[in-house]
């Protein structure tokens, strides 16, 4: 098997590529990770806009697979990265703060033809970004790599954050029933390197023909196996096996289907990461989290973070919510991985309640709280009501003021709100196949700036930036009926409180409520847009916000955005664990000036630091978790709770035969951090078992730190958290010494 060469570190970018880059390509410098401060503004590149028409059809590709209508959404339609840079000031005036990008590399450049059933062909293209074929070029529809870096310039420059989705579960389908396979199906290909393994790049940025073959493409992988076999798990479709095996080690939906648990894999992977975040990005989703061997996630992580420019910003896909019983590894997902989730349960929740009806606003109020004692870091959490996996909102009922409340609820709710592009202008999407939502903003709405939802957007912005309660806020109900839920963010002594009623047809009165906001009058912060007004705060017997009326599908926001002064508050973290040298940012408010930041009792260096933000150091400390706090002089601020990993994370794949009880599971635990030290309800992920048939044998990939002695034991753990440890002394082993390795270990026998 041909190894990438270490000539070309997984840390650190190559020299030439930096000299390419500082020729023309230069990479602006990060703006910081992605806070619940912000707003994201999801844009698919192809369905955005159109700011260069000549890289419609680029040299080489098919007619065959570009629209340009809006008519045939499985065709490229012809956005670009010029299209994105063009409307800076569109999404600069709206009040977004952050937009997430569709995959920006290279992707399977042909017709995918698709049979179907009763008779005819579907054709399709690859405007998604998720057949990739080369990570280290731009998709020649959006663009060169100079587009690319001209529109994070352009972004940038209005302080506005770039989170690039990254596809590290698969390459392009490779099984796909039809009746002529391409030979391109599933194929990974990569530049040319030079004597020491380097990739070469053009002033541009742009991959070289280095060796003068008459392409800059060569390939490295394919999932039939006649280059580098093993880079895919080749065991068929997932199809309708749900089970934990099923979903992470089969192809999803055809794709072929990465092996993780591969050194090679994993190297080339990490180097594809760091590769696009040298180019100044801010943060990145990665796509199907649900289906990645989380061991594999947890140091893919570590391994971007750690790579020059400190810990940016991850949040991943993983699909489901409640009642799936894979619930409960969905919310201890980022606990496990370091991965924070997109909120589908959030999605699942708004449109039960505020699209379809089948839930009332008791469905919401539970939502925030049983979500605030199962999600570890709920206000890393990215919130939608809208995006490209799903319908959109407006297509089930059509009701713009309903999206509307939708709009507000996510924006003033804990998390990261996301807003999926086009929902300011109330597109509705078209059609039945999956694409339906993924329509072309340039030929289906205009770029209206005065649209009551890009007001909302504004406002409400606005205000996440202001007042600290809506990004750092505990969620409280105040007020609760079916239709009508009242509830208050409060951070400290900042308060913002919310009143939605949902019904469309009736009014309703709300009693006074206790508040701890001061005696005054406060102003509906969206200026009546969703028929809002003033609210009163007396002093009676404590303070009360005296009793109100609802109209049909108002809402109210109030806030008070008290001041904290000089002592430091910490409202969250970026990132949540990482190792000893790795820069973090932690978020708040009286964080400038002369503070100290202590991770247990060790002290931190601070990098930088201003009143709401510390860039601060990771300390050499003892592996596990630490108490983060802020000190100024006398005064020490809340806790937050970070984990400091042993080392650099690679796997390790442990191997049982132990017979199980119906509701029990395998377990690993052991001496480090990353096994639990010895702590049961700390063992991270249950083992899988891949055939029924034999049912006894379980397997488990675990993250791990590189070259190091620990011991270790199996138990089982049933549905009520009951523990079989079992007999015998302590197992040990010790970790490969390479930051990528894996150790496939031999199978044991519970004792």
């Amino acid at each position: 098997m041909r190894r990438i060469s270490h000539q070309y570190t997984l840390k650190t970018i190559s020299l030439i590529t930096f000299a390419a880059l500082s020729l023309g390509a230069t990479a602006s410098s990060a703006l910081g990770p992605v806070t619940a401060k912000d707003v994201v503004y999801q844009i698919i590149t192809d369905r955005f806009s159109d700011g260069d028409p000549s890289n419609n059809i680029p040299a080489g590709s098919p007619s065959q697979i570009f629209d340009g209508s809006g008519a045939d959404l499985k065709l490229y339609q012809g956005g670009d990265f010029k299209g994105i840079t063009n409307k800076v000031s569109y999404l600069k005036n709206m009040g977004i703060s952050a937009v997430w990008i569709s995959a920006p590399y290279a992707n399977r450049d042909e017709p995918i033809n698709d049979v179907q059933p009763s008779g005819g062909t579907d054709v399709y293209s690859s405007y998604h970004g998720y057949h990739v074929s080369n990570y280290f070029r731009t998709n020649p529809h959006f663009g060169d790599m100079q587009d690319f870096t001209d529109m994070v310039d352009a972004l940038h420059a209005q302080g506005i954050k770039v989170v690039v989705d990254f596809v590290s579960n698969h390459t392009s389908r490779w099984q796909n029933p039809t009746t002529g396979y391409s030979p391109e199906n599933g194929r990974l290909y990569e530049p040319d390197r030079d004597a020491n393994g380097d990739f070469v790049f053009n002033a541009s940025g742009d991959p070289l023909d280095y060796n003068n073959d008459g392409s800059v493409d060569n390939l490295i992988a394919d999932p039939n196996g006649t280059v580098n076999p093993g880079w895919f798990h080749r065991i068929g479709d997932r199809g309708s096996d749900s089970s934990r095996f099923g979903f992470r080690y089969k192809d999803l939906g055809s794709l072929a289907d990465f092996t993780h648990e591969l050194p090679a894999v994993v190297e080339h992977l990490e180097e594809a990461a760091t590769f696009w975040k040298a180019k100044g990005i801010d943060g990145y989703r990665h796509d199907a989290t649900l289906h990645m061997n989380p061991a594999f996630a947890k140091g893919f992580r570590d391994a971007i973070d750690s790579a020059p420019g400190g810990a940016v910003t991850h949040f991943g896909e993983f699909f489901i919510g409640k009642p799936d019983p894979k619930f409960a590894e969905y919310a201890s997902f980022p606990t496990r991985t370091t991965i924070n989730n997109l909120d589908f349960e959030f999605y699942r929740t708004i449109a039960n309640v505020l699209d379809n009806g089948s839930e009332d606003m008791n469905a919401l109020a539970n939502f925030y709280q049983y979500t605030d004692t199962q999600y570890n870091y709920a206000n890393q959490t990215v919130t939608f009501f809208d995006n490209h996996d799903v319908k959109r909102f407006l297509k089930n009922n059509g009701d713009g003021r309903s999206l509307e409340l939708a709009l507000a609820t996510t924006l003033v709710s804990r998390g990261i709100p996301n807003v999926y592009y086009g929902s300011e202008q109330y597109v509705e999407g078209f059609g039945t196949d999956g694409n339906d939502g993924r329509v072309f903003m340039d030929t289906s709405s205009s770029f209206n700036q005065t649209t009551r939802a890009y007001r909302i957007i504004q406002k409400l912005s606005a205000l996440r930036q202001q007042n600290d309660a809506l990004a750092y806020g505990f969620t409280s109900i105040l007020y609760l009926t079916s239709d009508v839920l009242v509830m208050s963010r409060k951070f400290f002594e900042k308060e913002v409180i919310v009143a939605i009623n949902r019904s469309p047809y009736n009014t309703y009165s709300v009693p006074n409520l206790t508040t701890s906001m001061p005696v005054g009058t406060y102003n509906d912060v969206l200026t009546g847009e969703l028929s809002g007004s003033t609210a009163s705060v007396i002093s009676a017997g404590g303070a009360q916000i005296t009793g109100f009326t609802l109209s049909p599908q108002e809402v109210n926001v109030w806030s008070h955005d008290a001041q904290l002064g000089s002592d430091p508050h910490i409202g969250d973290m970026q990132a949540v664990a990482g190792r000893a040298g790795n820069e973090v940012t932690i978020v708040g408010t009286g964080l400038d000036g002369s503070v100290q930041v202590f991770f247990g009792s060790v002290q931190a260096s601070v990098v930088a630091n201003d009143y709401n933000s510390i860039q601060v150091t990771v300390p050499g400390v003892v592996a596990g978790e630490k108490v983060v706090t802020v000190k100024r002089g006398a005064v020490t601020s809340n806790n937050f709770t970070f984990n400091v990993l042993s080392d650099d994370q690679n796997q390790m794949i442990f191997h049982v035969q132990a017979y199980t009880s119906v509701g029990e599971n395998v377990y690993v635990v052991g001496s480090i951090p990353e096994l639990g030290s010895w702590a049961p309800d700390k063992a991270l992920d249950a083992f899988h078992n891949p055939d029924p048939n034999q049912y006894w044998k379980w397997f488990l990939p675990v993250s791990v730190p590189k070259d190091t002695y620990f011991e270790y034991k199996y138990i089982l753990k049933d549905d009520l958290g009951n523990v079989v440890w079992e007999s015998g002394t302590n197992r040990s082993v010790t970790s490969d010494p390479s930051a990528t390795g894996v150790i496939d270990l031999a199978e044991d026998i519970f004792q």
